[in-house]
């Protein structure tokens, strides 16, 4: 497209970026712009960086906005962009615009000053609030755990979970209301107030469902967040949540690497990425108040899901972005290791009975080999070394997490990836390369997959320490046939032959809806295999 003399329609709203490119800041200020607007509204972008001329009509065009008209004059360039398809209306006007002769200048509809210091804005937010330490760490191996924050509440003993108990992994299929209302608040269309109702009553629809399975532990369902990683961006300070496609003009070939995201049934505009503009602290609680709220709802135990701080550090450690912020992934990681510590010591005092910490991408380490080699998971965009150092890293940050924690109420979760029904994408291999790691993780439950031949052998089990309780998973969620209690009770007997009764608990191989818009089962076929592993354990007396 060449350049125009001026537009002919004006935007709803328009920033200033400067001289920032698409890797350097500028995709966080177009996703923070454009999410509020509504479909057809237009966003105007005004740059003096060259290589936008060429970047941002590629991200248009990978994440279906369309790029209207743009201008140059001298090194000012200015990109109008409809949100979504452009479709015109009446005399020129789009929802939310102006007519071109109702504002001569063509300037946005938005004080001065946001339009000018756009780009000014975050370089503030990296260079005061997010200023890199003089020197960084010496060692993770030396380093000592984050400090808590003061004021923790007077502790309130747990429910505790007995052996054999049933329970899922976490996450729960979101009904198409809650869909509908969390992109609302995604986007800034929606109070949060006005979501918290809604997520409520999806909440209570949930933890009922479960409960009508027979299940001796519950959880929320997961139904506050957009996946199970990624929400913390809108909890944190200083991180933003984005499309996991405005990542793409980061990576070599953002072409291709789309087709390759399509091919995986991986919905790239729909699952977010947190992006990190500034040192993160927890200014606010993560999911402390799903907990709250849950536990009112049942006489059970009540589990609560965290993502691990070896996930979150891959996830948002992304070059060009959080390295104006961090010196290094391990200078992230401790801040990391602070926010998840702070969180879970306050989840202990208000009587969770269960704090698991999801780390699947251990699986991408030491299943894809060669560093080059591509999966999707949630964190597998993350840079990455050797796989022995990286599951040395994973380890020490980990154990810094849990350090000082009753090992009795916390887990780990390692499985394979769980966003297609395809298996035949998901990684394979069984947790042999992982057992090192599984011994030497100070959390006392390993909750890992079991019921797919692409999960390996379960007799690996016997080899893990007798200190641990294992839950085993023992229904595929993304089989949509429900397993019989019969074939459930003889896995389960196979277990117990290896570890005895008092080390196990029974679960799905991973939840059933970990990318909120991409659910790998209905709630009605969630509630059948739960009920399916109560019904199992049930038969056998246990």
């Amino acid at each position: 497209m060449q350049p125009s003399e001026r537009h002919t329609l004006n935007p709803s709203i328009s920033f200033d970026g400067g001289d920032l490119d698409c890797g350097n800041g500028l995709l966080l200020l177009i996703r923070k712009h454009i999410d509020p607007l509504l479909p057809g509204q237009l966003l105007e972008v005004i740059s003096s960086e060259i290589s936008v001329e060429e970047d941002l009509p590629a991200w248009c065009r990978l994440t279906k906005n369309d790029l209207i008209s743009w201008t140059k004059h001298g090194k000012t360039r200015s990109y109008l962009i409809c949100k979504g398809p452009f479709v015109p209306r009446g005399a020129g006007i789009l929802p939310g615009g102006t007519p071109p002769d109702q504002n001569k200048t063509g300037a946005a509809t938005v004080d001065d000053a946001r339009v000018v210091n756009g780009a000014a804005t975050i370089r503030s937010v990296i260079s005061s609030g997010a200023s890199v330490a003089s020197e960084v760490e010496k060692s993770l191996m030396t380093a000592a755990p984050a400090p808590l924050s003061s004021q923790l509440p007077l502790p309130i003993p747990p429910q505790l979970i007995k052996p054999c108990s049933v329970m899922g992994i976490g996450s729960w299929p979101r009904p198409a209301w809650l869909l509908r209302a969390l992109h609302e608040r995604l986007e800034g269309r929606l109070s949060e107030p006005e979501f918290e109702q809604a997520a409520d009553d999806a909440v209570r629809l949930s933890i009922a469902a479960q409960l009508r399975a027979g299940v001796n532990v519950v959880t929320d369902g997961e139904q506050r967040r957009d996946n199970y990683s990624s929400f913390v961006a809108n909890r944190l300070d200083n991180c933003q949540s984005i499309p996991l496609i405005d990542l793409l003009p980061l990576v070599d070939d953002p072409e291709k690497f789309a087709e390759q995201m399509k091919s995986l049934d991986v919905p790239a505009d729909k699952v977010r990425h947190p992006a990190v503009f500034g040192r993160i602290s927890r200014s606010r609680t993560l999911v402390l108040h799903e907990f709250e709220f849950a536990k009112n709802l049942t006489t059970l135990p009540v589990k609560v899901a965290l993502p691990g701080p070896y996930l979150l550090t891959r996830t948002m450690w992304i070059d060009c972005i959080s390295d104006k912020a961090y010196r290094s992934r391990e200078e992230l990681a401790q801040d990391i290791v602070k926010v998840l510590r702070e969180e879970a010591h306050h989840l202990m005092a208000a009587g969770v009975s269960l704090v698991q910490f999801d780390e699947p991408v251990l699986s991408e380490v030491a299943f894809t080999g060669a560093k080059s080699a591509r999966s999707f998971m949630c964190g597998a965009l993350g840079e990455r070394g050797d796989t022995q150092e990286e599951l040395q890293f994973a380890l020490q940050i980990i154990n810094q997490v849990v350090e000082g924690l009753p090992a009795s109420r916390t887990a780990m979760h390692v499985c394979r990836g769980n966003w297609t029904a395809d298996e035949n994408v998901a990684l394979s291999g069984d947790y042999r390369p992982l057992l090192p790691l599984l011994k030497a993780v100070n959390v006392g439950t390993l909750f890992l997959e079991f019921c797919t031949p692409r999960a390996g052998d379960l007799d690996l089990i016997a080899e893990i320490p007798s200190s641990k309780r294992i839950g085993i998973g023992v229904v595929n969620p993304k089989d949509p046939a429900v397993e019989s209690a019969e074939t459930l009770a003889r896995r389960i007997e196979h277990a117990i032959s290896l570890v005895g009764v008092d080390r196990l608990l029974f679960t799905p191989d991973c939840g059933f809806a970990t990318f909120a818009d991409n659910p790998v089962a209905s709630a009605a076929i969630a509630e059948a295999k739960l009920k399916a592993i109560s019904d199992a354990v049930a038969f056998l007396s246990l």
